[in-house]
């Protein structure tokens, strides 16, 4: 006879963080309760998900015109934290601003630099120009 365990997995800060930025639409049900659950046992967390959704809510449907109001809200948040993100992201105002507002997205590129150096540590060191390359066009 075999004993299946149903327990969920431990809440761990990675899988509180993960389900915090996950879309709503896309979180299962009991994954909703436990943020529910946390959200309600611990008011200070129920600050960190809204601005975190807030962000989230910005980024995604591309409303620079409120990035200020958000950044203002996190500075004066008592969370370090999000004052630390929200300094780092004034500090870099007109970029932050003009990336909510374009369609334009670097991820193709970026994905691409991130094979290419995975690729190279694979290599541990032994990849030289010919090497590498022959390696990247191989992988594709």
């Amino acid at each position: 006879m075999k004993v299946i365990d149903t327990q969920s997995p431990p809440l761990t800060a990675r899988r509180a963080s993960y389900l915090i930025v996950k879309r709503e639409e896309n979180r299962e049900r009991e994954d909703t309760e436990v943020l529910r659950r946390l959200v309600t046992q611990h008011p200070d967390i129920a600050i960190a998900v809204e601005l975190a959704d807030e962000f989230l809510r910005l980024l995604r449907q591309q409303q620079g015109e409120a990035f200020e109001a958000w950044l203002m809200k996190a500075l004066k948040s008592s969370f370090k934290p999000f004052q630390t993100f929200a300094e780092g992201l004034f500090n870099d105002y007109a970029a932050v601003k003009a990336s909510m507002m374009s369609n334009v997205s670097n991820g193709p590129v970026e994905g691409l630099n991130n094979r290419l150096k995975m690729l190279k540590r694979q290599m541990y060191g032994r990849a030289g120009l010919e090497l590498l390359s022959k390696r990247f066009i191989l992988a594709s």
